[in-house]
């Protein structure tokens, strides 16, 4: 796979709490330079980001109850639609997790529809943390997922116990087939496994290691 290919898969990531204004725009510059699919952040720095990345048609992406998922969602209604109104395009949404091993799966569901509603247009990315998850839980919240209209499916958060696995993406792509995508995230930092993780059906990848990946080291 060549680098630009590959780094057309990539969500350019900084999500650390204390990520400065400086590596924002670091981070803004990378994209422009390697042609990165996204640049995911926080949601305080989306307005930096959009305003740097606009001109260059590079989507700025951002997080919305991150990384618990345990907001009441009137709460995540609000971050969406302020993230969207400051620039952001693509929105990765975190699952309640709670209620879904709770089996409250109406409410989950409930949820991930208000989500995809105020989401309107732009493209939404379900994380179901698959490292708290089964076999079937996995199916499961994949099916939530794809029947709410979510764009995508995600991994991980990359702030749990586990990350993302080649068994993990292969066993969602099956779940999902061509009716929703699949971004893997969570430990991503080599270019084998990024490859990996495309050959067993990644849509995307979300890392921090971007540059490391693309340099093959």
């Amino acid at each position: 796979m060549s680098i630009l290919n590959l780094a057309s898969y990539i969500d350019h990531t900084l999500l650390r709490p204390d990520a400065t204004s400086k590596e924002i725009k670091i981070l803004c510059s990378e994209a422009i330079e390697k042609r990165f699919a996204c640049v995911c952040v926080n949601g305080c720095h989306v307005q930096l980001a959009n305003g740097i990345l606009r001109e260059y048609e590079i989507p700025v992406g951002s997080v919305v109850g991150f990384p618990l998922g345990a907001s009441v969602s009137t709460t995540k209604v609000f971050e969406m639609a302020t993230a969207i109104d400051d620039g952001a395009s693509e929105i990765d949404v975190v699952m309640n997790l709670g209620w879904f091993k709770n089996k409250d799966y109406r409410k989950v569901a409930s949820e991930l529809r208000i989500m995809r509603a105020v989401a309107g247009s732009n493209v939404l990315k379900i994380i179901i943390e698959t490292c708290y998850l089964d076999r079937r839980e996995k199916l499961d919240a994949c099916k939530l997922c794809r029947d709410a209209g979510a764009d995508f499916v995600k991994t991980s958060t990359g702030f749990g116990p586990g990350g993302a696995s080649v068994e993990d993406v292969g066993l969602l792509k099956e779940a999902a087939g061509s009716a929703i995508k699949i971004k893997a995230a969570g430990g991503i930092k080599t270019r084998e496994f990024a490859e990996a993780l495309i050959s067993a059906g990644a849509d995307r990848l979300g890392t921090s290691s971007s540059i490391a990946i693309l340099r093959g080291v």
